[in-house]
């Protein structure tokens, strides 16, 4: 394994990451952002007020539900070992070029999971299917392209992203606990496998009642943290700024390089967030809206959260624990979760040590479960059947064990070849179909300023083409308490 990764996978990874897939996130971003006018500043409070509302569903998944799944896979092990490892590798600047990608990613995100909803389909059992494998097929009559990305994705989350998980899990637990990764793995396996076989919506219902608790949890950490070593601050803000344009490297600061912070920063800020990798996508079309930029809204503040909350907390843990637990200069022989936990410890004392495991263990777990959302969506498109759905619960709890027993450089890089070959395959989807999020998004804007909740049809939004299937062909039922987004209407005046 350690011969295939050093000759085969890391020069595929590093050919990939520096020549084709940085510039090609970043300026799909870039793109998205200026077509939306900014979205994910203009419609900042929007988001706040729809996320607020959107627990209020009879029936179905609802938007916060869906929220709650597409948080569970972005915020994961990838938060607190991720982060970790890109400081250990890239050096602080490799947070600022993870702020760069989740700030730009806000609107691909949005644009993603847009399209997702426009493009969605209603299953046997009544529930909503949908994301890039969907819209490929429906939106660009492109069958072929759409079984790509589903094979991809399958064996992406299925497979390469939960053997991350687990083993970030059995890392800790065997640094801080002493226990065998071969009981990790088997603990895993017995907790996953009764949630997995419940369904979607077991999950959505679990993830939403756990998930916030535990994130809000280790962000209210971190900012004691922040508060207690707040003399720190400054200075842990002028390394993630001077690393990541090499004014510290020229000053003799630290090893690496602005290409080190920059594909660091890159690679573990998209495993988090996931923005334009495709996976949210198929979370969100799950959600019962009354317009796809409903959930466009909310899938763009996960995006917010998971990174420039929760990472930007793991990153201020460790800056700020000081030179005994992270140098930029000579980075130690800890990494991945260990660091993170290592910092804590060294701020607040080892009581919080057992604490941390939880949180890595929350993280973790749910982020399989997320995972096995999205593969089995994608195994929903290519037309699986109940016995093939069954095969890919034991495929993703078979991946949970073997993760749990693997290196962690192998894992990661087994995560970065898959994560980079599925996001090019949906950038390169929703720039060619950009023009119907955009057509969506001014239909939304159009009904907000005219007073009215906004309620999609799709023969009446001005799209570039037709959506087959009947689930935009007629409003749904306003739901209860939407007023809470609809400003008043204007009031009738008699004509004179």
């Amino acid at each position: 394994m350690d011969f295939l990764q050093e000759q085969v996978v890391d020069p595929f990874n590093k050919v990939l990451y520096t020549y084709i897939f940085i510039y090609l996130l970043i300026g799909a971003g870039i793109y998205f952002t200026v077509r939306t006018r900014f979205v994910q500043v203009r419609y900042f409070g929007r988001m706040l007020r729809q996320l607020r509302r959107s627990r209020r569903r009879d029936g179905g998944v609802s938007s916060f539900q869906a929220f709650c799944v597409g948080l569970a896979a972005r915020v994961g092990t990838g938060n607190i070992a991720g982060i970790a490892v890109a400081l250990t590798v890239g050096g602080p600047g490799a947070v600022f070029w993870m702020w760069v990608v989740a700030a730009v990613g806000m609107a691909t995100a949005l644009i993603e999971a847009t399209l997702a909803q426009i493009f969605k389909v209603r299953s046997n059992d009544g529930a909503f299917r949908g994301g890039p494998a969907f819209y490929i097929e429906r939106g660009l009559r492109s069958r072929a392209g759409g079984i790509l990305f589903a094979v991809l994705l399958v064996c992406t989350f299925g497979i390469a992203f939960n053997m991350v998980e687990a083993n970030a899990v059995s890392d800790v637990l065997k640094t801080s606990h002493g226990v065998a990764v071969g009981w990790t793995a088997v603990g895993l396996v017995m907790l996953a496998a009764p949630v997995l076989f419940r369904g979607i919506r077991g999950v959505a219902k679990v993830a939403g009642f756990v998930l916030p608790v535990v994130a809000i949890a280790y962000v209210l950490l971190a900012l004691v943290i922040v508060a207690v070593n707040l003399t720190n601050l400054p200075g842990v803000i002028e390394q993630i700024i001077g690393s990541a344009f090499g004014i510290r490297q020229m000053a003799g600061g630290f090893g690496g390089s602005i290409a080190a912070a920059m594909l660091n920063g890159v690679k573990r800020g998209l495993f988090a967030n996931e923005a334009g990798m495709g996976s949210a996508p198929n979370v969100a079309a799950t959600a019962t809206v009354s317009h796809p930029v409903e959930q466009g809204l909310i899938q763009s503040l996960g995006t917010f959260v998971d990174t420039m909350l929760v990472c930007t907390s793991t990153a201020f843990i460790i800056l700020a624990s000081g030179p005994d637990v992270y140098d930029p200069a000579h980075p130690g022989a800890i990494a991945g979760a260990s660091l993170t936990q290592s910092a804590i410890s060294a701020s607040l004392g080892s009581w919080t040590i057992g604490l941390v495991t939880i949180v890595v263990f929350v993280f973790g777990f749910f982020s399989v479960l997320g995972n096995y959302v999205c593969a089995e969506a994608n195994l929903f498109f290519l037309g699986a059947r109940r016995r093939v759905i069954t095969g890919l619960k034991v495929v993703t709890l078979t991946a949970v064990a073997f993760g749990a027993l693997c290196k962690l450089a192998v894992v990661w890089a087994l995560a970065d070849v898959g994560m980079a070959l599925v996001a090019i395959v949906n950038l390169v989807a929703i720039c060619l179909l950009g023009e119907w999020a955009f057509a969506a998004l001014r239909d939304f804007h159009r009904q907000s300023g005219e007073g009215k909740y906004p309620v999609f049809v799709a023969g009446e939004a001005g799209l570039p083409g037709v959506v087959d299937g009947d689930v935009w062909e007629r409003p749904e039922p306003r739901p209860v308490g939407s007023d809470i987004l609809a400003r008043p209407s204007p009031p009738v005046t008699a004509a004179t």
